[in-house]
């Protein structure tokens, strides 16, 4: 039996009928190497080149530690009885009741009902996926903030909608400028996305801002959708803010939380979706015809989570720590690093060189640079300026091992001057 490669079922009629959402009869044959994939090669390369010298990680965005022991235990606990083996299809009261409490205690948002108002999600990034199923029709806009998560805009471009970009710039705190996008705009537009404390820049939204967000929204009757994966890891004073938390939001929108990165669930899969009673029931008949639930037991041990916020408050202990490290190594080698007050990325403006050396004209070629010449990996962004993504989520066991990665950066790259 011949057994057929890429290149020879390109040849045949299954070619020509793939949609033309993801490249029509030239799926496949698009050359071009997606951001993620050139630092996976270039993460191989310099593991072959340098196979004695560790590869120092910090542009993994996912927590490097397991979920809290009282968690895991609780899903065991759970995971023994039979009358949790079904399917949960949108979900199971306890959980729904845990996300209102959760909300109340660490976000000070009150008058939720865990009925109408909260429905869970298997993760954060299948909600976003599947609320445009429920707002955009052919000619619809989503406008989207970059640099930033494209899921949104993604799943907008599939329906035939079109999506509008608003660049986080440093000069503006990274947060979306609304009076510069156009009128036309605001009109068509049916979804407008919001991701703070943010990724990639960190940066954490105020109350005025969420303010301005909630009148802009009623003026031009767009749906706000707030991805708050981040939400509660804020750090040196900064209280966690919810959007829901700001009078007439749960008028115009609604707030996505995961405890993927809060809780160091990321493979768990669970979160929840909160806000306007309507959105959250559109939300959940799209729901029902694309996935059956999450396993209950999970449910259950999520929780138990949410109801220990204080798991999140020793997480951000940690990320704070390491923030305040990454910034003084990287300043003392001439960067300009500033500590997020939340996230557990550090946005840095990449330099344009090196004194009497190589030159890089955007992000990526600092990025290159890094995990070729350093194996330091980090994500670039060029979509508003040129800079990289540090995550402190790096691989250390403790306190001193946190101290020798930081300590190691510094020795690789201070050999070198570089230019901004």
């Amino acid at each position: 039996m011949q057994i057929m490669n890429i290149e020879q079922y390109q040849e045949t009629y299954i070619q020509n009928n793939f949609a033309d959402r993801i490249g029509g009869a030239n799926y496949g044959k698009d050359t071009s190497i997606y951001k993620f994939e050139k630092i996976k090669r270039a993460k191989a390369a310099a593991k072959k080149a340098f196979p004695d010298v560790e590869l120092i990680d910090m542009g993994v965005g996912e927590p490097d530690e397991m979920a809290d022991r009282g968690i895991i235990s609780k899903l065991a606990e759970e995971a023994a009885k039979p009358e949790n083996r079904g399917y949960a299809d949108n979900g199971i009261p306890e959980f729904k009741e845990a996300a209102v409490r959760y909300l109340s205690r660490v976000f000070n948002v009150e008058g939720l009902d865990a009925e109408t108002e909260v429905l869970h999600s298997i993760g954060s990034k299948p909600a976003l996926a599947m609320l445009p199923s429920a707002f955009i029709n052919p000619g619809d806009v989503t406008i989207m903030t970059v640099p930033g998560y494209p899921v949104l805009g993604t799943h907008t471009k599939y329906l035939g909608g079109e999506v509008y970009t608003v660049e986080l710039k440093k000069e503006n705190g990274f947060l979306p400028d609304l009076t510069a996008i156009p009128e036309e705009i605001a009109k068509r537009a049916k979804l407008l996305y919001l991701n703070y404390p943010n990724n990639p820049t960190g940066a954490s939204a105020t109350v005025e801002f969420f303010t301005e967000v909630v009148a802009w929204a009623r003026k031009f009757n767009v749906v706000v959708v707030h991805d708050a994966p981040y939400a509660a890891l804020t750090y040196d004073g900064l209280k966690p803010l919810s959007f829901l938390s700001v009078p007439g939001a749960k008028d115009v929108g609604i707030e996505l939380h995961s405890l993927s990165k809060s809780y160091n669930m990321t493979g768990w899969r669970i979160g929840f979706v909160a806000g306007n009673p309507l959105i959250v029931k559109a939300f959940g008949d799209v729901k029902d015809n694309n996935d059956s639930g999450q396993f209950i037991a999970i449910q259950k041990a999520a929780a138990w989570g949410l109801d220990h916020p204080e798991i999140t408050e020793k997480i951000a202990e940690k990320y704070s720590r390491r923030h305040n490290m990454l910034v003084d190594a990287l300043n003392g080698l001439g960067f300009k690093a500033e500590k997020p007050k939340g996230s557990f990325f550090l946005y840095v403006e990449a330099p344009k060189g090196i004194k009497g050396g190589a030159r890089f004209a955007s992000g990526e070629d600092f990025s290159q640079y890094l995990i070729r010449e350093k194996l330091i990996s980090t994500v670039p962004w060029d979509d508003a300026g040129s800079f990289v993504r540090f995550s402190v989520t790096f691989i250390a066991n403790g306190i001193e091992d946190e101290k020798r990665v930081i300590e190691e950066i510094q020795k690789r790259l201070s050999d070198v001057e570089f230019e901004f």
